[in-house]
């Protein structure tokens, strides 16, 4: 059924994703049990694989700007989202990290997938168990202003469904943040001071809701900016808000176990550690990730610096698949590499000349993606100066391939 046929019939195609679940997670739990994770040397800095910049500008946008980046869960492909309300999605050729050193100023390859939302993107997530061998599972969501949560697919591009919030006067509610629990059965999507929950086989208007403020006033309040999912199945789930908080919550009936204080700014990004034992938090015009031991949240364990001072976007890090490193980008242009188990700064490099908003390891080779770029201002001085002076290596994303020790 097309969109078109199921906006005329009132009615909306469920994905058939359940019935895989379970099987294909049981095959990735044996894969990864026999699978082991290369050691990637972050001390040799690694090469541009591939780079993406000139199809993000158009004549009539030139100051688009990407905002994040996230490989799929098999690593067949990588989202990207930028400032034209877009969302591109780009194969890993078959030869992967075998690729030689890739050129600033042209294009690797083009786009497989171009999605384009009505409004501006605010969050976008995989299917958990998406593998392009099996399209059933090849979806993923986004979630724009005026705009319900779409589900789409990522072999041909297409708009599977869409899960409608609607607040008191009955007009539809943009969710900030949206993420699938672990199951693959349920989006969890973030609003203003409460959380809505949709079941992934009934698409439409149908949602549980969950306040993150009590009675007495007590728990979470502000915009819910960032949801993640504890990996270890413990039934945990974090959320950072606006209000400078990260609440961590039970999924299974959303009682509130922990509220965390220290943030500067926003909280925009909240990640587990492989193990689950430990939570990492960063926010907007906050200089610090912060690392926290859920098992005593007194206080923090330690503190990561990134540049991001002055800035109000949103800057993704990611934990590489190993558990042992985390990365982060800035408005310095530079990715850090941090020990997780110390805390300790490790090494850095150059992967644009402008902000590196969104970075992300490869979900098991020594790859990792990034995006960067930032609003700009200036005012081109004629109609064929349109470029506003960027580079090859601002507003652009790249591929990047670490050496690693052969076992």
């Amino acid at each position: 059924m097309s969109v078109t046929e199921a906006m005329e019939e009132g009615e909306e195609e469920q994905p058939n994703l359940g019935d895989e679940a379970e099987e294909i997670g049981n095959e990735a739990k044996q894969v990864e049990e026999e699978y082991s994770w290369p050691v990637i040397r972050f001390d040799v800095p690694p090469h541009r694989a591939y780079h993406f910049c000139h199809q993000f500008r158009t004549p009539s946008n030139p100051n688009n700007f990407l905002k994040g980046v996230k490989w799929s869960p098999d690593g067949s492909c990588f989202l990207t989202s930028s400032e034209d309300n877009t969302l591109r999605l780009f194969s890993l050729p078959e030869n992967g990290s075998d690729h030689h050193e890739s050129a600033c100023d042209e294009d690797s390859y083009a786009a497989s997938i171009v999605v384009s939302e009505g409004e501006s993107i605010h969050d976008h997530c995989w299917y958990p168990y998406m593998s392009a061998s099996d399209p059933v599972t090849c979806v993923f969501a986004s979630t724009t202003r005026d705009h319900p949560i779409h589900l789409w697919d990522a072999a041909s591009g297409e708009l599977r469904c869409t899960y409608r919030a609607y607040d008191a006067v009955d007009e539809i509610t943009t969710a900030f943040s949206i993420a699938f629990n672990p199951a693959g059965t349920k989006i969890f999507a973030g609003y203003n001071k409460c959380l809505r929950v949709f079941d992934v086989h009934r698409p439409g208007r149908d949602f549980e809701q969950y306040s993150t403020i009590k009675g007495n006033k007590e728990g979470q309040s502000g915009i819910i900016a960032a949801i993640a999912f504890c990996p270890t199945h413990t039934g945990m789930l974090a959320t950072g808000s606006y209000s400078r908080t990260t609440a961590i919550y039970r999924e299974d009936n959303m009682e509130l176990l922990y509220i965390l204080h220290g943030q500067e700014g926003g909280v925009t990004n909240v990640q587990f550690s492989k193990d689950g034992n430990f939570l990492y938090t960063g926010g907007r015009k906050d200089p610090y990730i912060l690392c926290w031991d859920i098992r005593n949240t007194v206080n923090t364990v330690y503190k990561l610096y990134r540049s991001t001072e002055t800035t109000n976007q949103r800057i993704f890090f990611d934990i590489e698949p190993g558990g042992r490193h985390l990365g982060t980008g800035g408005q310095d242009g530079l990715v850090h590499i941090y020990d997780l188990q110390t805390g300790q700064w490790i090494s850095c490099f150059q992967a644009a000349s402008d902000t590196i908003n969104g970075f992300s390891f490869h979900p098991f080779l020594p790859m990792a993606a990034s995006s960067s770029g930032h609003r700009r201002f200036g005012i081109p001085e004629s109609n064929e100066d349109l470029s506003l002076g960027i580079s090859g290596d601002e507003n652009c994303a790249s591929v990047w391939s670490f050496s690693y020790l052969s076992s």
